[in-house]
């Protein structure tokens, strides 16, 4: 007997709210893409051995390495490839999971704590290894300087960073004293940090549409304008397009902060909330440098982050500001702006190209949420603004444990990923309350 799990998409949606159907948002990075050979829509019933739901990072990943592997994969994204927050994201390839490494030892222990942060050393590895390997040519620069707006905060920042160089064997980051920072960045909105070139950043939409090339080639079927209604489980299971049907042995769930209703079990776990980034007119080279000397990116300790980074034609990237209703605002340039000028006031006269909105999903406790809804039924996203690396890895271990390797799959799932308190009609409210509070805390 088949369980049907899902119904159909409520209104409104996040699909659905803030951008044209079927197009990409007018984003610098849209704007910069590489061109790749379009994929088809689905309008005939299908069968396979995988079908993945979700065209990002995560998806993308996993139709690559399943279809790799020689298994018969189906890809189905709602509106184009990397049109969601992958292809949206601030680009920043990061180092460990969204927590810290000492907060992660104090929650699950030293052991499950350092294997966490292997998984993520083997995802900033995996990101170089298919840039590589593919040809992507989405300008990988190494380098990330994490900038502390209190001054309470260095010490944590310089601790922090001698813990990963003397329990994790990690050499790549060290701690920088306020004038560092200052001569780095080229604002005086920092008092210390640390700076970490063992990680890195690109240009995400880039990368996306990099890997679905990749897994077109390996065999994998990507369709667009394909968006679910509907998951049947069973064997095997449905999955309900409007204009066709999909039988698969295993289904991936890859949909993150666009899941909506789709899946509640996920949903309950899985929180949208929406980042916004703009992108300055193209600046001279000396102005780009005053800016970030050494071209890295940057996030600093605001809770609601400032995150930013030069774009390849000398653009500063910004990204500030969060929003927890449906609707983006009337005026993203105009929202973001003012963050970026508390850093850089020198640039109140640069123009303002570009200005985009994404929706990215977080867990309660910040932890990624990789779940098997099902024998043969598997789910992974959750990653909470850390995703870059974290998502692409995330393909790998959901192909491995599909291909019977699944010890990482059952570290990760077992994670303390609680719902959201309230139910399915004051999970929202509730996290309005808790995240405006939080965004609050920075201005005091």
């Amino acid at each position: 007997m088949e369980l049907c799990r899902s119904g159909p998409l409520f209104s409104p949606s996040f699909l659905t709210a803030n951008d044209r159907p079927g197009r990409y948002p007018d984003s610098y990075y849209a704007a910069t893409a590489k061109p790749i050979a379009p994929f088809p829509e689905a309008q005939e019933p299908l069968r396979c051995d995988v079908c993945v739901i979700g065209g990002g990072f995560t998806g993308l990943s996993t139709a690559l390495h399943l279809a790799e592997r020689g298994l018969d994969v189906v890809l189905l994204e709602a509106h184009r490839i990397g049109w969601g927050a992958s292809g949206r994201n601030g680009g920043q390839v990061g180092s460990g999971q969204r927590l810290g490494q000492d907060k992660l030892e104090s929650w699950l222990g030293k052991d499950d704590a350092k294997a966490l942060w292997q998984i993520a050393e083997d995802a900033k590895d995996l990101v170089r290894t298919l840039i590589l390997r593919h040809g992507i040519a989405c300008d990988f620069k190494p380098g990330i300087l994490y900038a502390d707006h209190r001054e309470r905060f260095v010490k944590d920042s310089h601790d922090y960073a001698a813990l990963l160089r003397e329990q994790y064997g990690y050499d790549q980051i060290r701690p920088l004293d306020k004038a560092e920072v200052r001569a780095m960045l080229g604002t005086t909105a920092y008092y210390g940090g640390a700076l970490d070139m063992g990680a890195g950043h690109l240009h995400p939409l880039n990368f996306a549409l990099g890997l679905a090339d990749a897994a077109r080639r390996a065999g994998a079927r990507l369709f667009e304008k394909a968006q679910v209604l509907a998951i049947e489980e069973g064997t095997p299971h449905r999955v309900k397009l409007a204009q066709a049907e999909v039988e698969a042995e295993f289904v991936v769930l890859a949909c993150n902060g666009y899941l909506d209703e789709l899946e509640p079990r996920v949903a309950r776990r899985v929180m949208p909330i929406n980042n916004f980034i703009i992108a300055t007119e193209p600046l001279s080279e000396e102005t780009a440098r005053t800016l970030i000397r050494d071209d890295v990116a940057v996030a600093d300790s605001r809770f609601v982050i400032n995150y930013y980074r030069l774009s390849a034609d000398r653009r500063l990237l910004f990204g500030g500001g969060e929003t927890y209703s449906y609707k983006f605002p009337d005026d993203i340039k105009a929202f973001v702006r003012p963050y970026m000028l508390k850093i850089y006031p020198q640039l109140a006269e640069a123009k303002i190209d570009y200005g985009w909105g994404g929706t990215l999903a977080i867990t309660a406790y910040r932890l990624p949420y990789f779940a098997r809804l099902g024998p043969k039924y598997l789910s992974a996203g959750g990653y909470s603004g850390h995703g870059v690396a974290l998502s692409t890895m995330a393909g790998r271990i959901v192909a491995d444990a599909i291909g019977g390797t699944a010890e990482r799959m059952d570290l990760l799932s077992r994670l303390p990923v609680r719902p959201f308190p309230g139910g399915p009609h004051l999970r929202w409210p509730l996290l309005v309350l808790a995240m405006s509070y939080y965004a609050l805390r920075d201005k005091l």
